[in-house]
């Protein structure tokens, strides 16, 4: 009996703040891990094969000879680098050769070059960017958090939709949808945030109501809808609060001797504090709205957190993710 072909990802493999060699050793991970997924690795074909000590069979090449920057105006990106990895990957999951794209290149030139290559999904104004956050008792998804600086009720509502089509595939459940807001009471927020809450209160969309900042990880909710501006902010307050927290406790565990006997003793359970709060462990923010699958891997990420993007895009792809959010949007469950 054959045995179905593996899903094939394309990888933007110059991109990003550490460029292909992250690339090459996600890759390489996974293969050893016996993970069903073939690879088209966009870039410098030269460069990277020659970096590549063993090339495995599961690999195959697609040269690109320019590289989106970090730097790079979206716009510009979009008109001027047609022959970027980014472009051509994206441009591989267009033409079908590819069933996903997974970039840690420039955000806005991802979204932008996305958008006009493989649109939106009909019913959707714009595309978000949903993130997985950890939660008390385990985690949450968050969209947008940063693709929509602003935000009409209409897009906040679709928002929603999107965000409770992906979560209840991914946790098999009907996830709990809030909205984020300066406060729980109804008249707190500006219109955008109540009339997208009036809308969501008669809809199939199982929501619960707003959530604050403050309470948003306490286990309450299981899909955050915001604006881009705010849910941004959220993101990055909370990396930032996670370094902080760190900072202080080695700060406290080397101030002496003493300190220093206690943080040894401690080790074991600060060893499971990081590996919960550890940031690879939810990389790989997917860009939802568009006739297509690309996943958004942080630009500074390690092979591990790579590697987990790839792992985003491989389960969306099971999922037929854009096929689900157009059901949802015309009523289907």
């Amino acid at each position: 009996m054959n045995q179905p072909a593996p899903v094939t990802l394309a990888l933007d493999a110059m991109s990003g703040d550490r460029g292909f060699p992250v690339v090459i050793e996600a890759v390489d991970q996974l293969v050893q891990r016996g993970v069903d997924t073939a690879f088209i690795v966009v870039g410098n074909t030269e460069e990277i094969r020659s970096a590549w000590t063993n090339v495995p069979s599961t690999v195959s090449f697609v040269d690109a000879p320019e590289v989106v920057t970090m730097d790079d105006n979206p716009v510009d990106a979009l008109r001027r680098k047609k022959s970027a990895s980014m472009r051509v990957a994206i441009d591989l999951v267009k033409q079908g050769q590819a069933a996903a794209c997974v970039s840690a290149g420039n955000t806005g030139a991802l979204m932008a070059i996305a958008k006009f290559v493989l649109k939106t999904i009909p019913g959707i104004d714009r595309p978000a960017i949903m993130a997985e956050l950890p939660t008390r008792d385990g985690h949450l998804y968050m969209l947008d958090v940063g693709a929509n600086a602003s935000c009409t009720s209409d897009q906040l509502y679709q928002f929603a939709v999107m965000g409770e089509a992906v979560a209840s595939r991914l946790m098999g459940k009907a996830p709990r949808v809030a909205l984020l807001n300066i406060g729980s009471e109804d008249v707190k927020g500006n219109d955008a945030v109540k009339d997208a809450a009036a809308r969501l209160k008669t809809s199939a969309v199982n929501y619960v109501g707003f959530i604050e900042g403050s309470t948003m990880f306490d286990g309450d909710a299981d899909v955050v809808v915001a604006d881009g501006f705010s849910g941004n902010v959220a993101l990055k307050t909370m990396e930032g609060t996670a370094l902080l927290i760190g900072s202080f406790l080695k700060d406290a565990f080397m101030r002496n001797a003493g300190a220093k006997l206690q943080g040894l003793i401690a080790k074991p359970s600060l060893e499971q504090l990081r590996a919960r709060m550890d940031p690879r462990a939810y990389n790989g923010a997917s860009l939802v709205g568009l006739n297509g699958i690309v996943v958004k891997s942080h630009g500074s990420a390690d092979a591990i957190a790579f590697a987990k993007a790839i792992e985003t895009a491989t389960l969306e792809i099971q999922d037929n993710l854009p096929a689900t959010i157009d059901r949802r949007l015309n009523g289907e469950r």
